[in-house]
């Protein structure tokens, strides 16, 4: 008998990418975050009411924070809370893992950045990247690398027929 894996009957599990990230910065590490969020927040990520692209991670006082992130209320919400969909989310780390973002940050210029958001069993994760930002040379020779592969494999492809 074969053990069922936990993640298949959710689905994907993937809420949200920020594909901007990958072309803006080099991802040098990742780590996993949880997120503080509140009820009206949870049921508008099920229903996939969120903009990812704009948001960063700031850290302050000792705490991690997510900005910018945009989450929509569904018109269903409760009439009793106040929504607000550009709330500052607190981000969930262990002290260690905060003490060396802190160190790298202020240290060594580093950025950090979340990179995806997604379900892990019935919480909300988000993937941090530890980044340093791309100059314009960059983004043209990774562009020029890119589209160098893709003409590859259209060469052998053609090729092998």
């Amino acid at each position: 008998m074969t053990k069922k894996n936990k993640d298949s009957s959710s689905g994907s599990g993937q809420i949200a990418v920020n594909k901007r990230a990958r072309f803006d910065y080099h991802i040098d590490e990742r780590l996993e975050a949880g997120i503080a969020l509140q009820g009206w927040e949870v049921k508008s990520l099920r229903d996939g009411r969120i903009q990812f692209g704009e948001s960063y991670a700031l850290l302050r006082n000792g705490e991690a924070f997510l900005f910018g992130a945009q989450i929509s209320p569904l018109i269903s919400a409760s009439t009793h809370v106040i929504a607000d969909k550009m709330r500052n989310r607190k981000l969930l780390l262990h002290r260690l893992e905060l003490d060396r973002l802190i160190g790298a940050v202020e240290r060594k210029g580093y950025t950090v950045i979340p990179l995806s958001l997604y379900w892990k069993g019935n919480k909300v994760k988000v993937e941090l990247g530890l980044a340093k930002g791309k100059r314009q040379h960059d983004k043209r020779d990774a562009e020029k690398d890119r589209d160098w592969e893709r003409d590859k494999g259209r060469i052998m492809r053609e090729r092998n027929r």
